[in-house]
């Protein structure tokens, strides 16, 4: 399983629909060097798509997925955390994705 503990910068976007959510999580695994930890149906058709990596990676990465999802659907959020403390993952990583 695919674990997040803080030590890597975390970038999410949240969309309505899966279909956005899924475009997004495609282009930003295409767009640079990070992994998918999660993705997490919040209700109200809300989902939100988690990735890691390095500072740089994660923002290009999340640009990128913004940017696809709101190109087919309504993108609702998007947050680049550089450094989150390691409890954020115990929160992050409830989906957590097979590696």
């Amino acid at each position: 399983m695919m674990r997040y503990y803080g030590e890597e910068a975390l970038g999410l976007i949240e969309t309505v629909g899966m279909v956005p959510a899924i475009q997004a999580a495609d282009k930003m695994l295409k767009a640079a060097d990070v992994e998918l930890i999660s993705y997490e149906n919040i209700g109200s058709t809300l989902v939100t798509i988690m990735i890691k990596g390095d500072v740089a990676a994660v923002r290009a990465s999340v640009k990128a997925g913004a940017a696809a999802a709101a190109a087919i659907g309504k993108l609702t959020a998007h947050n680049v955390m550089p450094r989150p403390i390691r409890s954020v993952g115990d929160i992050v990583s409830i989906y957590d994705v097979d590696k």
